[in-house]
Order: structure tokens, then sequence, then C-alpha cells
């Protein structure tokens, strides 16, 4: 049962209801609110955490503005069109997906689609249920050692393949992420565009909509294509220009085409509509009944583990942190944040790169979340609407360079991450770890060693290393009524530059900090919070 402080979502399309379940048996409250207006969802989505969606809900950059506290949008399927991506990054909001949980589906449909392709058994129908019996009208080509060819031959491409070869089909497949060893492991010849399109009997598409594969098939590629190709698309309508697949099907160079998924849908009129060797499907790729209880469990899962532990799944705008990381990785990131902030902190002048370096065993982990959490912490002290999902973005609006490195090797501790900023003035480092406690602490700051555990209230200090300097700050502290809880001290050598990292019991006045820095030997002052 959800309390008066947990997490909220809406649910507003049409999902199982063992979604909003699952969300209850999770501890999140839950409302169910399904067919609301543009209108309508902005004027109540500043009450919610999360917002389950399908397809039907438009995710606007107007709708996103109105969303104070939303943290997540889950898209229960694989298609994000409805979600403008770049907005919600730039407010912090992590929008997921289910690639999944429809892979299935989708590829059962292609290769069904497939079949009606070769035995035209959609205008076989039509004709006989008219009452004709055009036999003869009807000839169709066998599967069997026919060449698929696969464009884009990730989760749907790969079960596609499999299928394809159970019925003894010959695949090549064209994807630039395809290892050679992924592609002789699922038993495809990996090939390019070019010879795909010039050896393949029928053509399946399984890649999802970018710059990059936006018309991938066009009057320029579909003249490659051998003659009678048969074209299979249950990805996405804007991987085929229309009207070019239009001229080739009209001149025989194309024999059929088979397509669940169109230019602009809802796709009630389509100038492809009525020709010949179309089999035309309403975006069916999902649509079974076990496919559209998977997704929308698995959306209520991912949503409910981000809010309640962290947990980062099939993620379009962060690193993913699975549910079984996040425990390893949550004491890294309070010690990452932690980092990031006392750099941010000290940080006075414009920011120009950032180094971040794992070394030992944090550097066996997916340190991409830690690194967008470093960035949070750095650049919250001055934007205070920063977090770990627009954190990266920031930076790079900003033009700050940032890096990341990992070394295998153990140095005076078993773990440790480093941070080294970079100004127009100078470069700092802080350096922390981990003890068996599993509580952060900061080990290096500037080169000086010192093992310090960040309270909510600190204070830091450089100065001189002479005699007195100790007894002389603390009775500011206590002329003051400030209570010492940690004091932590470094130094370069015997008469050097040190650092002093104090805990106190409250905040630190103003007036406090003007006595520190007055202070004989004293070079910098500085009030820190965590």
């Amino acid at each position: 049962m959800a309390k008066s402080d947990s997490p909220k979502v809406l649910i507003s399309d049409d999902l199982s209801p063992a979604a909003a379940q699952i969300f209850r048996d999770r501890g999140v409250a839950v409302d169910v609110k399904v067919g609301l207006k543009p209108e309508e969802l902005t004027a109540i989505i500043g009450g919610y955490d999360g917002l389950a969606i399908r397809s039907a809900t438009k995710v606007t950059a107007k709708v996103l503005e109105a969303a104070g506290r939303l943290k997540v949008v889950g898209r229960a399927g694989i298609g994000v069109d409805n979600v403008d991506i770049p907005a919600a990054t730039a407010r912090g909001v992590c929008v997921m997906n289910t690639p999944f949980g429809n892979s299935i589906t989708t590829a059962e449909h292609a290769i069904a689609m497939m079949f009606a392709l070769a035995r035209q058994i959609p205008q076989a129908d039509r004709s006989t249920q008219a009452g004709k019996w055009e036999k003869s009208r009807f000839m169709g080509v066998e599967l069997s050692s026919k060449v698929l060819g696969i464009i884009g031959c990730g989760n749907i491409g790969s079960i596609v393949a499999d299928r394809a070869q159970g019925l003894k089909m010959r695949v090549l497949a064209y994807d630039p992420f395809l290892t050679p060893e992924r592609a002789a492991g699922i038993g495809v010849e990996k090939v390019e565009l070019d010879e795909l399109l010039q050896r393949a009997d029928f053509i399946s598409l399984h890649t999802p909509l970018t710059d990059a594969t936006r018309g991938i098939l066009n009057k320029d590629t579909l003249a490659k294509c051998k003659r009678g190709v048969r074209i299979i698309n249950c990805a996405r309508g804007g991987l085929v220009i229309e009207a070019d697949l239009k001229a080739a099907l009209e001149q025989g160079r194309v024999a059929g085409a088979a397509l669940d998924v169109f230019q602009a849908e809802q796709a009630k009129e389509n100038a492809l509509f009525g020709l010949e060797g179309l089999v035309a499907t309403p975006h069916l790729g999902a649509s079974t009944t076990e496919a559209q209880e998977n997704v929308a469990l698995q959306v209520a899962e991912q949503m409910a583990d981000y809010l309640i532990s962290g947990a980062v799944t099939n993620a379009l705008n962060m690193p993913s942190v699975s549910a079984e990381e996040a425990p390893r990785l949550r004491p890294y990131m309070k010690l990452a944040e932690q980092l990031g902030s006392f750099a941010g902190q000290m940080t006075e002048t414009g920011l120009v790169k950032v180094a971040v370096e794992y070394e030992g065993h944090v550097a066996t982990l997916n340190t991409r979340p830690l690194t967008a959490i470093v960035l949070q912490g750095l650049l919250q002290p001055l934007l205070e609407s920063v977090n770990m999902v627009n954190a990266p973005l920031v930076a790079k609006e900003r033009n700050i360079e940032v890096s990341e490195v990992k070394h295998d090797r153990e140095g005076d501790y078993q773990t440790l991450i480093r941070v080294k900023v970079t100004t127009g003035r100078q470069t700092r480092e802080v350096a922390g770890t981990l003890f068996a406690d599993q509580k952060p602490r900061v080990v290096l700051i500037k080169g000086i060693k010192v093992e310090a555990e960040l309270g909510p209230h600190m204070i830091y200090v450089t100065n001189d290393d002479k005699p007195g300097f100790i007894g002389r700050f603390g009775s500011v502290l206590g002329n003051h009524g400030l209570n010492i809880a940690t004091f932590h001290l470094g130094r370069v050598a015997a008469g050097q530059e040190a650092i002093a990292l104090v805990e106190v019991d409250g905040p630190v006045p103003p007036a406090v900090l003007a006595e520190v820095q007055a202070l004989p030997q004293v070079q910098q002052v500085k009030a820190l919070h965590f």
C-alpha cells in the first residue's frame, strides 16, 4: 500500500490492469486516467512523479514544462515518437521504453507478412470469398532456399533470422553495430547494404528510425534490388519512401510489399492502397495478448524500480543501472555525488574540463551513471535543476569537456574515484574511496592526503602549517557556539601548505568565515554543504 509521501504515477493510456497493481504492490500510488485531452494532461501532470503511456499520449515540451515533479516517463512498447526526448532530458526526466516485451510478437508478424507476400494470401482470400476460383492467378513462391536480407539485426531482427533459418532460408544482415562474432553466433552473413540489396529475394526492416536510417529504402536503393524482390516493414514507417516504393511496385521491380507501418499514421488513406502487390495491416506488430501484457508489466516494474531504488532499465536518455547493479553502485553513487559537489563548491571560475578516473574495484563496475552523478554534483551549486539525467547535456551545452578513464591497478586504496576539474585559472583534484563500512571518504584534496567523512555542514580551510593555528581556529568556532563533530587534517610537509576539513553541528554564519579568514596563515576558508 502506498504511503502519503510515496511516489505517484499516472497511467494515461490503456494498459493491463496488472500494471497498476504492480505499482500498488511496490508502494507507488497510481491513478488511471485514460483519454485525457492535451490541456487536461497539462493541468494535472504537476502532481505526478511518473507517467506511464503507450502511443496515444503525447508528451510534449508544453506537458513537460508543467510537470514540475516528474522524474520518469515509461513507454509500454518500443517507439517513443510521441515523447519529446530532448525536452525531457533538458528537464531531467528519464524516458524509458520496453524494447523486448513485444519482440517475439513483432518478429512473428514479420514472418506472417512474408508468408502472405510469398503466397498472396490476402488477395486470394478476397477473391475466393467473392465467389471466384482463380487458382491459376495466385501462383506463389517458396521461402525455402530463398535469401532473406535483414536490415537491422538487433533483438527483433535476430529473432526473425532464427525463424527464417527454421524455414531453410539463407539470411543476410546489414547492421553497422552487428559484430562478426555476433553474426556468426546467430548464423547470419554480415554484409554491406548494397550487397544485401543485390542478393536478397525478401528484405525485412528491423531498424530504429534515425537520421541515418530515415528513407533507407528509396528510389536509389530500390533500383539496386534484385528484380522481383519482396519487402516487409514492421518497424517504422519512415524507413521507406512510399512514393518511391509505389513506383517500384507499378514498374514490377518490386513484386510485393507487406507494410505494418506507414509514414503517416493512422493511415486511413495512402497512395499505396489498392496496389495489387500490397499487403497492409494497421500497425499490428505488437498486437497480441501476450505482448500487451508483457510491455505493461515491464514498464510498471521499470518505473517502480527507478522511483523506489534508482535502478534504471531501458532508459533512452541516461545510462542504465540494472536492479542487480543498483545495490552495488549505490554507495559509489553517494561517493560520486559528494566528490562532484566538493569540486563544484570549490570552483569559482568557468569550468573548462572534467576528468573522472576510476581505479581498482570501481573500474570493474558500470561507471557511466557514476560519471553522470559526478557532473550532477559538480553543476548543482551553480544550477539547482541539474540531475543525473540532464547533467551530461548541460555540460555539453556549456562546452565543458568530459572524459572518463578506468585503471585496473590498485594504488593506496582498493577502490578509488578521482575527479579533476580544470577551470580558466587552475586544475583542482579530489579523490575518494569506500571503506569496509561502505561509507564514502574523501582521501585526497589538491594532492594532499586526508581521510574525511563528509557531513551536512563542513568548513574547508587551507593554511600554512604553523603552530597555534588549530587552537585559534577552535576558539573562533567556540566563541560562536559552533560545536565540532569531526576534525581532519592533512599537509604537504611540515611547515608547508596544510588543509583542515571540519564538520560542525550547524550552518556556518558568514561572520565565522570572516574571522577564520583573518587568522594568521589562513589562505582560504569556505563553508561546504552535503
